[in-house]
């Protein structure tokens, strides 16, 4: 869960790390509590991996959520360089402590399993710059 500033230059901040590994149920759930939680404004899921499957699950926990899939294009490192310039730049932050999101940042190297966390952090941090006009938080 990741929210951005109004401010110019912006601020990422990340709200909470709510990775799990569940049935499409569980996942789901834990997606609609946070958004409603946190008062978010889209979910943005990777369409790479379910695309509308994932909408369509979703949307049976919470008919009409807003979802934003987005699809790998580039690869992993250049998809991560604006949100890891905005931390290069003391303009990323966390609200609390995700040790296991911290230790993917810090210990990812090309060739390694995809990181979950980190990929989650790298499409909702991209998502906040890029709409940064009035978005309060995402998914």
């Amino acid at each position: 869960m990741a929210g951005i500033t109004a401010a110019r230059p912006p601020h990422l901040y990340v709200l909470d790390d709510l990775t799990l590994q569940g049935s499409p149920e569980v996942w789901a759930q834990q997606v609609v509590a946070a958004f409603n939680k946190y008062h978010a404004d889209v979910v943005v899921a990777e369409a790479n991996q379910g695309g509308e499957m994932v909408t369509a699950v979703l949307q049976q926990v919470q008919r009409h959520l807003p979802v934003r899939l987005v699809r790998a294009t580039r690869g992993k490192l250049v998809r991560a360089e604006p949100v890891s310039i905005v931390y290069e730049q003391g303009r990323g932050h966390h609200v609390g402590r995700f040790q296991e999101l911290e230790d993917e940042l810090c210990q990812y190297e090309p060739g390694d399993p995809s990181p979950n966390r980190l990929d989650a952090l790298v499409w909702a941090g991209t998502q906040l710059l890029e709409s940064r006009g009035g978005a309060r938080s995402t998914g």
